[in-house]
């Protein structure tokens, strides 16, 4: 029998087991403490969003696994950093002042001709609140030839204030806890604008991936590696260094009295920016995949920029291929990759056709952020079940999709993938651009999308299934969260503690220690749901 043939065959039984799995799931009775959160839900639901919101806020959220510390950082916060950093800002474009020609090195007091300090500026309310609306999508409206996606990618935060990671992880992980979240991959990279740099110093045989193989790659890496791109590792790794004990210190994680962010994990996806030529693109994810090899910290891959940018859809398929070899080289690094961030109108018809799937069988993705042009792809059916088969989870991001590519409700292809058994999570995307966080997408969810109490429980148990904590998971079966593993299978109370055999298990994985503590907050939410009824 033809191999591919076999392996169609494969993936459909596994989608038929899958599927059925999923209908016993379905048919399994709710618990007591299910059932009374399932009718705070509903009459919270009733009473209007600021109700849900404030329920759904309570309510334990597992993971947040798309997440760009970039984007995260509300505008406020940029703007104060970029005071303590004397920068310098043109109160016209509100937009940062470039850096000398010739300089790496951010212009600061006396500003030059045409600009203002920002801490002029923000003394001046009305340019405050254009900043902040320049640096964000508060307030914004789409007009002609300006739209939601434009402004997302306006560039505005160029230039903007830096080296203040340690900071941003405490914002980040502060407002994950007030909801709380367990866990978050965050999408950063150390700087290695140094050492990227280098690339340069490589010729790259032709302008695009016609004729690119892994011999080829294997040579350009190994020319890369002789300039010195690699050489940068140690110092990525300081630098995460530092950031994290900034971030301890802020959050007194060693003190009496620790603040409760301390309990949020923080792991990190290494960024590769697809807007460069190929080079550089490859040198990033040379250095990104050696990271990952070398730092626990860095858990996994992912490609970001606009999809659809002009170089991004000239070398898509040329940056497939160069995840595929680096990934025979480092088959223990993870990639969750941005794919199918696109839709109809956007690109050409022909752009909507493959993303997501090369994203799979080239790219290695475990996971895809967006995912929204699946419907589009080439056998689209067979891709979904391919999808489900595989367990690749789908990061959804509700408000970054309706801001950026106006794809919200019924346009949306959540709904389509849960009928397909498709893994699903929610996310925020960059919550600090888009003005919301976590819990305003579980909102989303419920009012956009009509998610129930137990589909959302759901989704939070998926985002630590899929999440790149090392271990094995608490689940017996992939995606099914009916039965956890022998060892761990006594009840799990609002107040339970881990037995003997339970806590040796959890020991020996990450992921399961934070799934059993999921649960454990599940249970606690549940025997007293916020409720507004008399």
């Amino acid at each position: 029998m033809d191999m591919r043939i076999a392996g169609r065959i494969a993936a459909r039984c596994a989608v038929v087991s899958l599927l059925a799995a999923t209908a016993v799931m379905a048919e399994v009775p709710q618990s007591a403490g299910e059932a009374r959160a399932v009718r705070a839900f509903e009459t919270a639901q009733k009473l209007g969003t600021p109700v849900l919101y404030a329920f759904l806020k309570a309510m334990p959220k597992g993971a947040e696994l798309h997440y760009h510390l970039s984007g995260g950082i509300y505008a406020e916060t940029f703007l104060q950093d970029a005071v303590k950093q004397h920068l310098c800002i043109d109160p016209v474009t509100a937009r940062y002042a470039k850096p000398p020609a010739g300089s790496t090195t951010l212009p600061t007091e006396p500003c030059p001709e045409g600009t203002i300090s920002v801490a002029k500026a923000v003394e001046d309310q009305k340019l405050y609140d254009r900043l902040v609306d320049a640096l964000s999508m508060r307030s914004f409206v789409p007009s002609d030839g300006f739209t939601g996606h434009d402004q997302f990618f306006s560039g505005n935060r160029t230039n903007g204030p830096s080296g203040w990671t340690g900071e941003w992880l405490t914002e980040v992980a502060v407002r994950a806890a007030d909801q709380n979240e367990l866990y978050l991959e965050v999408m950063t990279s150390p700087d290695f604008r140094k050492w990227i740099a280098l690339s340069s110093q490589v010729a790259w045989p032709g302008d695009s991936g016609e004729g690119m193989d892994r011999a080829r790659l294997a040579k350009m890496r190994d020319e890369l590696v002789a300039a010195g791109v690699l050489n940068g590792i140690p110092d990525g790794r300081r630098q995460m260094d530092e950031a994290e004990a900034t971030q301890r210190q802020i959050e007194q994680c060693r003190t009496a009295q620790p603040d409760a962010a301390c309990d949020i994990k923080l792991r990190y996806i290494f960024t590769i920016g697809r807007g460069q030529p190929p080079a550089n693109v490859f040198a990033q994810a040379l250095i990104g995949f050696a990271l990952c090899a070398a730092d626990p910290r860095f858990v996994g891959i992912n490609i970001a920029a606009p999809e659809d940018g002009r170089i991004a859809m000239r070398d898509y398929h040329l940056h497939m291929q160069m995840l595929d070899y680096l990934h025979s080289l480092y088959p223990q690094v993870h990639l969750s990759l941005h794919a199918g961030e696109l839709a109809p109108g956007l690109v050409p018809p022909e752009g909507l056709r493959f993303h997501i799937r090369e994203a799979i069988e080239l790219g290695h993705a475990e996971r895809i952020g967006h995912g929204v042009d699946v419907f589009y792809e080439d056998d689209a059916p067979g891709l979904v079940k391919e999808m489900a088969a595989k367990h690749i989870m789908v990061e959804i991001n509700l408000t970054s999709n309706d801001v950026i590519l106006g794809v919200k409700g019924r346009d949306h292809p959540l709904a389509g993938y849960r009928a397909m058994g498709v893994p699903v999570a929610l996310n925020t995307d960059d919550e600090g651009n888009s003005r919301i966080d976590l819990t305003h997408e579980y909102v989303k969810g419920a009012e956009e999308q009509g998610l129930g109490y137990l589909d959302m429980k759901q989704m939070a148990r998926t985002s630590f299934e899929h999440a790149f904590l090392p271990g094995a998971s608490l689940w017996t079966q992939n995606d099914v969260f009916t039965h956890r593993i022998a060892a761990c299978a006594a009840s799990i109370e609002a107040n339970s503690k881990p037995d003997a055999k339970c806590a040796a298990f959890l020991r020996t994985s990450e992921k399961a220690t934070e799934q059993w503590e999921l649960e454990r907050r599940f249970a606690a939410f549940e025997v007293n749901p916020p409720m507004f009824a008399r």
